[in-house]
């Protein structure tokens, strides 16, 4: 934008996200934008349904702005707000909001006081990031089928139940460990080469924070344009258990029999299903298979706050 004329944001807030007062984020937000006399436009989603087609209309607006849509939430919200963003090929800023906040804490954006964090996108450099995609879907931090997405199932009520903190994560999916595992048969297609795998969770990891914090070894393949697949085969419920644990110390790549490589596109299908259930960014979804993994062809234009070391 030319001096002296601000690129206009247009701000998507979840109200469900996080722990804190969405009534303080709100009015945080807008004063941090006002002292600033900055334009802005506030779309606030009082329910996660609500984020699709407020996402749409904050893009739709950017776009006849030259804006930048800025999100505020969790990275389940940050995906939402993604699958809009990424294809209008429109700047993105986020405020993350969340319980672990991967894809903010990977990129260093400001958590915490949402107006400190508005005020560092007023200044921010712009980035790109590469992100992943399952068939037309974007995820930023991982997709998952099997186990992890009835673990998150269950975490969710619990969360509704007894609040969103860590702990209560923790013990439901501890409790999500004593029950039933599914068992897939997976049909894994990689540069032409088929694989058949019995499993009972398979992860693709997009985040390198996330990755380095369960203690993947192939972490780092994501900062030069791979996506990272963790198949964990059927085990004992004690290993299962066991498994969750070393994951949780960052030390599940360790794990006998859990397999992890890094990849550029992988097929994945199920014999005698057409769909499956899904865990995008923490967010259930159900798409139809094949499922086609690669990296996303256009990385996300991501606003990130200047560092006092920056030109």
């Amino acid at each position: 934008m030319p001096h002296g004329h601000p690129r206009p944001f247009f701000v998507v807030l979840n109200r469900r996200s996080g722990s804190g007062d969405a009534a303080a984020t709100e009015q945080a937000i807008r004063a941090a934008l006002d002292a600033a006399a900055h334009p802005y436009r506030l779309f606030c989603a009082r329910h996660p349904r609500e984020l699709g087609e407020l996402a749409g209309q904050a893009v739709a607006a950017a776009q006849a702005r030259d804006g930048a849509v800025v999100v505020v939430g969790g990275d389940g919200t940050i995906n939402a707000v993604v699958q809009a963003v990424l294809p209008a090929g429109l700047p993105l800023g986020a405020l993350p909001q969340g319980t672990f906040n991967f894809f903010g804490r990977c990129h260093g954006l400001p958590e915490g006081d949402p107006g400190e964090g508005m005020h560092g996108l007023l200044d921010a450099r712009e980035t790109a990031v590469p992100v992943g995609m399952v068939n037309d879907r974007v995820f930023l931090v991982n997709a998952s089928l099997g186990l992890y997405p009835e673990l998150l199932e269950r975490r969710e009520q619990d969360k509704r139940r007894y609040g969103r903190h860590r702990l209560v994560a923790l013990f439901s999916g501890l409790r999500a460990l004593l029950g039933s595992y599914p068992d897939l048969r997976l049909s894994l297609r990689e540069d032409g080469l088929e694989h058949v795998r019995r499993s009972t969770t398979l992860v693709v990891g997009a985040n390198r924070l996330q990755l380095q914090h369960i203690g993947i070894p192939q972490a780092d393949a994501v900062t030069r344009g791979a996506l990272v697949g963790i198949v964990l085969p059927p085990l004992a419920r004690w290993r299962m258990i066991l498994a969750a644990v070393r994951g949780l110390s960052g030390h599940l790549g360790d794990v006998e029999k859990v397999d992890s490589f890094a990849f550029a596109e992988l097929d994945v299908s199920l014999p005698r299903r057409r769909r499956i259930k899904l865990a995008l960014d923490g967010e259930i979804q159900h798409l139809p298979l094949p499922l086609h993994f690669q990296v996303a062809p256009q990385p996300l234009r991501l606003l990130v706050p200047r560092a006092r070391s920056d030109p």
